[in-house]
């Protein structure tokens, strides 16, 4: 029987022992987040991490821009927030407005505040095979998972499909780490169906639907990262869960899998970064 990897379950857990720990430090750490720009997607995801923040005991300060804001005004709160010694962590909300560079706003995050795990340094060392300060969200969210079901990765074959910094291309460092092997695939790969029936472990981070039951082996373990609205308006991901299910022996749902450990995630690597400078 197919067992679905319940992220809300995991999360709760996590939340409730960060809470427990939040509420006996006496001094708090305080999450910025930038937000630029007028995507709705964005405002409510900033909105539920300032809540989520708030609600575990975690400061948090959201600094909102038009859309029209320039390169250099968010370098300079960048910096002044780097500079803040009562900002603990920071977060720019991504996408950034089309006239932004956001791989120099990135950079200019301090990593030991760099609560996403994107910055070069952060990102050098784990492709380094080093510790970072922190590991990047998803990523870390899709190992907790995996580790909470006690899902073996030695020695595994994890194929991974969308290389992405923030997903794909961390998530593949991560399980080399933990002595998988890794294979890496994209709109480029040919005869992708071919490797995806090799996989023990499948991660999909496309936001398409992509994987269906015929290319994947039975018992496998599917970790589906992909989220978006079809024809129809329904939220769903990469797999076709309803078919997939019925062959994999693990599979994660969207929404209700992934995402919330996103979250988690994040929450975590506040807590962390606070811990490390302290």
């Amino acid at each position: 029987m197919t067992v679905v990897l319940d992220g809300k379950k995991l999360r709760d857990k996590i939340f409730s022992d960060l809470k427990v720990k939040l509420d006996k430090m006496s001094e708090k750490p305080t999450l910025a987040v930038i937000l630029a720009g007028d995507d709705p997607a964005s405002q409510i995801y900033v909105r539920n991490k300032k809540k989520t923040a708030e609600n575990l005991g975690i400061n948090s300060i959201v600094i909102e821009y038009p859309a029209d804001v320039t390169e250099s005004e968010l370098l300079a709160k960048i910096e002044e927030l780097n500079n803040n010694k009562s900002i603990t962590a920071i977060l720019v909300q991504l996408p950034l407005p089309k006239h932004i560079d956001k791989f120099r706003i990135i950079d200019a995050i301090l990593p030991q505040k760099d609560v996403d795990g994107l910055t070069p340094y952060n990102l050098g060392k784990l492709f380094a095979g080093e510790e970072p300060y922190v590991y990047p969200c998803t990523p870390k969210g899709i190992l907790l998972l995996l580790d909470e079901y006690k899902i073996d990765i030695d020695g595994k074959h994890v194929v991974v499909i969308g290389r992405s910094n923030l997903v794909g291309k961390p998530v593949a460092q991560m399980l080399l780490k933990r002595n998988a092997t890794v294979t890496m695939c994209h709109s480029h790969t040919k005869n992708l169906s071919d490797i995806t029936k090799t996989a023990d472990i499948l991660i999909s981070a496309v936001g398409k639907n992509v994987i269906g039951e015929k290319m994947l082996k039975s018992d496998c373990v599917v970790i589906d990262v992909g989220i978006f609205k079809n024809s129809n308006g329904k939220v769903r991901g990469d797999v076709d869960f309803e078919n997939v299910s019925k062959i994999a022996a693990y599979i994660s749902p969207v929404p209700g899998g992934v995402g919330p450990m996103t979250i988690a995630s994040l929450m975590l690597n506040t807590v962390e970064l606070f811990d490390k400078i302290m």
